[in-house]
């Protein structure tokens, strides 16, 4: 009796199938949809209070500011954007000097104005910032850095306006003055709660990543807006930049054909700036101009004239931006015809910064480009006009 017949086992390798890619987006495809859609979804709700606007107040209101712009008007809203722009760009670069990365003030007065038209002429009204930040981090090397430095000198103008918004609001003659008044307390206890929850967080030892990526916040707004060498500058100049909108927008009120005092425009003009920062606009149209016809319809002053006063102010911070246009073409020519075809147009793998999947990740940089001496210097220097800055290198030895 023969032995039963084993089967045969192949040791031939076999060839593994690959595993069936689900159809749903990545996160990381999934993020930059949502930040497109929330951006659409903006335009289309200041194309809608444009269209509300016209539709109630008709177009008479728009065509009526726009004839009695003037030569000395335009000469006037390009004066006060050129101090506007300069105090903001000087603020930026206390705040990127604060985070350790070097910015010149021409640089940034440049760039700032690039961003102001970006921010003017396309919709979103912060496309121009986001481009700002962006080259900024690459031309120092850390583009996260370079963002959180644009990113807080936006923060310390928007506190600038809500601090002395909320002062002119409780205190001077407003539609919205005991609304205010009202809301005050609750204004007040919701930010102390907040406190508390942010105290409770640090106190009970959040998890490592995030407490790690708290502390680093709280440290870079520290060393970049409250440290004692940039807060009184910072302060100084979100008090000129401030004062420099304020000007602006009773410019346009007397342009508009407005004859209210500076003391009935001030609350309106601050009720105008609040709205500006609302997402929801098309190149900055849309919430002001809704919220300035609201404001002098209710003080009295009449709908159609607060729509004709947003209509020139916004025509007038065009204006303002308009030498943004001659950053950008200036510098499209300079890249086109004055760069050698030995100078990389982005830093390459061989010099200090690499990329790693498009993004730049800096190497350490030698320690012997930096003598201690230097970076004393420049690390106690905290006023733009007196630095003697290179654009794009860093302040410390170490890799920023």
């Amino acid at each position: 009796m023969s032995a039963p017949t084993l089967p045969t086992v192949s040791t031939a390798p076999t060839a593994v199938l690959p595993t069936p890619v689900r159809p749903h987006a990545p996160t990381g495809v999934a993020a930059p949809r949502r930040r497109a859609l929330r951006a659409h979804l903006g335009t289309l709700a200041g194309t809608a209070v444009l269209a509300v606007l016209v539709w109630r107040l008709g177009t008479g209101a728009f065509l009526d500011g726009l004839r009695r712009i003037d030569g000395p008007t335009v000469l006037a809203a390009l004066g006060i954007g050129l101090v506007t722009t300069v105090f903001s760009a000087w603020r930026w670069a206390l705040v990127a000097r604060g985070l350790r990365i070097r910015l010149p003030l021409a640089a940034a007065v440049a760039d700032y104005y690039r961003a102001l038209f970006l921010n003017a002429a396309l919709p979103g009204g912060v496309l121009g910032d986001v481009h700002r930040a962006v080259r900024h981090g690459r031309s120092a090397g850390d583009l996260g850095r370079g963002v959180r430095a644009v990113v807080l000198e936006r923060v310390a103008g928007q506190l600038a306006l809500m601090g002395v918004g909320a002062g002119v609001l409780l205190t001077m003659p407003s539609p919205v003055r005991a609304e205010a008044r009202h809301l005050a307390p609750l204004v007040a206890l919701a930010l102390a709660g907040a406190l508390a929850v942010v105290l409770a967080l640090r106190m009970n030892r959040a998890p490592a990543r995030r407490g790690r990526a708290m502390r680093t916040a709280l440290g870079e707004a520290r060393h970049g807006l409250l440290s004692r060498r940039n807060l009184p500058g910072i302060a100084l100049s979100s008090a000129v930049v401030l004062a420099g909108h304020l000007t602006m927008f009773v410019l346009a009120a007397r342009v508009a054909g407005s004859a209210a005092s500076v003391a009935a425009l001030t609350p309106l003009a601050v009720l105008a700036l609040l709205a500006m920062g609302l997402p929801l606009n098309v190149g900055g149209w849309g919430p002001r101009e809704g919220v300035t016809a609201w404001a002098f319809g209710a003080a009295g002053l009449g709908a159609g004239t607060g729509l004709g006063v947003a209509v020139v102010y916004g025509v007038l911070s065009l204006v303002a931006s308009l030498p943004g246009v001659a950053v950008l073409v200036g510098r499209r020519y300079a890249a086109r015809y004055t760069r050698s075809p030995s100078e990389p147009s982005e830093p390459s793998e061989s010099s200090e910064s690499s990329y790693v999947d498009g993004v730049p990740a800096v190497s350490a940089v030698s320690s012997a480009k930096y003598s201690p001496k230097e970076s004393a210097r420049l690390s106690s220097s905290s006023f733009p006009f007196s630095a003697e800055p290179s654009e794009g290198r860093p302040m410390t030895p170490e890799s920023v």
